[in-house]
């Protein structure tokens, strides 16, 4: 933030201009655009100002936030000033933007001018649809906004506004009112402000006042209190239990020390997916990993390999089924963490609908792995029942019927070992690491690529086939360069085209180069 204050040549609280004051606010649901708009059209009229409000919604941020406009200006001899429905590029004079990438979005518009504009904007992150559902990192960069503001505004105020709410209680709105206070930019008083806003929440105004001070005082970080910690259901591995006390002395005794980090959050991941045989099973795969790794020189690399196997074996071993689904949905860790997401109150009652849609795929997997072959080898049986079975609900998850079969179906986990999805997931684990142990030890970076495009398979019932079919098209694509010097570097660029978009289309391309060459 810079530290001077933008005044414009406004005309007193009383006096008359030839042009209204324009003021832009783009705010997400649940931000208080609303409420923050009516505040300042209350202010101007408080004032004998006359003062007009619109606003666009958008859909959250799968289109960009709800643009609220509003103008305002004294009357002019008497007369009622014919006031503007939408904003203008270039004509502006202050944007207030309830989210960071709103803000550079407000840049894009044109909204926001050198010569005109005051730009208040909070610096944190509310992802966009797009940025949560891309396959690998699509978290967007800040800095592209951030130099753009130094650029695009007269004057910007930004801080992170949102935490500075939390920290007193409040919604961000009243955060924005206290900026735009200190701001200046607009010929009212401070007491003028706090007339709006004394009529709502005692939270509200002390929220008003912190930001009011922060733009006043300076850059000092504000720092939002820790949210209360919802229940964890996972075991931990400081336990009296003899058995995993066992396994945790395998792990400090067997493993490098570069590796122990990982391998026991990998380890406590995998006996809460399901049991400590399971963990287990994890250790005496990953010592056998290790001790591949050991044989291939990993000392000299700090055993990146073991450390690797650590993390993805984890990950392949808890796979998303029926079971781990239902399991999770009904743990009373969820519930707490839904509530204090939410600020629930005493008294408020939480109830959840939720959008499930299971395939007959899913149902196979959970039965016995020889009946579930059994179904699978009659297509005009397996089709009948999927066409009952694949279907839409909404689940109401937290009344009693439901929960009661969600909890059913989440402790099945003792069935799981012996069941077929369990059998064809154990088989393609077996599979990639055999993969992996044979190239550590020729190619050590090889190794440790193939490892790492695990991270291609994950999610559930349709986002799963489409990254094991990914994982599976990249490592055939690996095997045709395995025997280059440059092997490592095809296949870390294989990974990360196959997590740049769902269908596909950049790691076809990528594919296609290779097959020029192979």
């Amino acid at each position: 933030m810079r530290d001077e204050t933008v005044r414009l040549a406004l005309p007193a609280a009383g006096e008359a201009t030839e042009r209204p004051i324009s003021i832009a606010i783009v705010a997400m649901g649940g931000q208080g655009g609303g409420v923050l708009t009516d505040w300042i059209v209350q202010l101007a009229e408080n004032h004998g100002w006359v003062a007009q409000s619109t606003s666009v919604p958008g859909v959250a941020q799968r289109t960009g936030a709800t643009i609220y406009y509003i103008e305002a200006m004294p009357p002019l001899d008497g007369r009622k000033p014919i006031l503007s429905l939408m904003p203008t590029p270039g004509d502006v004079d202050v944007v207030m933007a309830a989210e960071f990438m709103e803000a550079g979005r407000s840049i894009l518009r044109g909204l926001v001018t050198p010569d005109r504009t005051t730009l208040i904007a909070s610096n944190h992150r509310s992802f966009a649809i797009g940025e949560k559902i891309a396959p690998g990192n699509g978290i967007a960069d800040g800095g592209a906004v951030t130099g753009a503001i130094g650029i695009a505004a007269k004057t910007e105020i930004i801080f992170d506004l949102n935490a500075l709410a939390i920290a007193h209680g409040s919604v961000i709105s009243a955060a924005m009112f206290g900026a735009l206070a200190a701001a200046g930019v607009l010929p009212f008083s401070r007491d003028s402000y706090l007339d709006v806003i004394r009529k709502g929440a005692k939270a509200s105004v002390e929220t008003f006042e912190a930001a009011f001070e922060r733009v006043k005082t300076g850059p000092a970080e504000v720092a939002a209190p820790a949210p209360a910690k919802p229940a964890d259901d996972t075991p931990s591995l400081a336990t009296p239990d003899p058995q995993l006390s066992e396994l945790v002395a395998r792990l400090n005794q067997e493993l490098p020390e570069p590796a122990l980090g990982m391998a026991r959050a990998g380890l406590r991941k995998v006996i809460d997916f399901q049991d400590i045989a399971y963990g287990g099973e994890y250790l005496d795969i990953l010592k056998r990993l290790h001790a591949a790794d050991r044989n291939a020189g990993g000392g000299a690399h700090a055993y990146a390999f073991t450390e690797a196997a650590a993390k993805y074996l984890a990950n392949a071993m808890t796979y998303d089924d029926v079971i781990r689904v239902a399991d999770l949905k009904t743990r009373a860790g969820r519930r707490a963490r839904i509530e204090s997401e939410l600020e629930m109150s005493n008294g408020q009652v939480l109830q959840t609908t939720e959008f499930m849609h299971p395939r007959m795929e899913e149902v196979m997997g959970m039965l016995p792995a020889g009946f579930g072959r059994w179904l699978g080898a009659r297509p005009r049986l397996l089709g009948w029942l999927d066409r009952r079975v694949n279907r839409g609900r909404r689940v109401r998850t937290y009344s009693l019927p439901w929960f009661l079969a969600l909890y059913v179906v989440g402790g099945m986990r003792g069935l799981r070992r012996r069941s077929l999805r369990h059998a064809v997931e154990t088989a393609h684990r077996d599979s990639w690491l055999k993969a992996a142990t044979e190239a550590v030890g020729t190619n050590y970076q090889l190794g440790i690529e193939i490892l790492q495009c695990r991270r291609l398979v994950k999610g559930y019932s349709d986002t799963h086939s489409r990254g094991l079919s990914k994982f599976d098209r990249t490592l055939a694509a690996i095997k045709l360069v395995e025997r280059r010097e440059d092997a490592a570097d095809w296949a870390r660029r294989l990974r990360e085209a196959a997590l740049k978009d769902s269908a596909g289309t950049a790691l076809d391309g990528v594919i296609q180069t290779i097959k020029t060459f192979a």
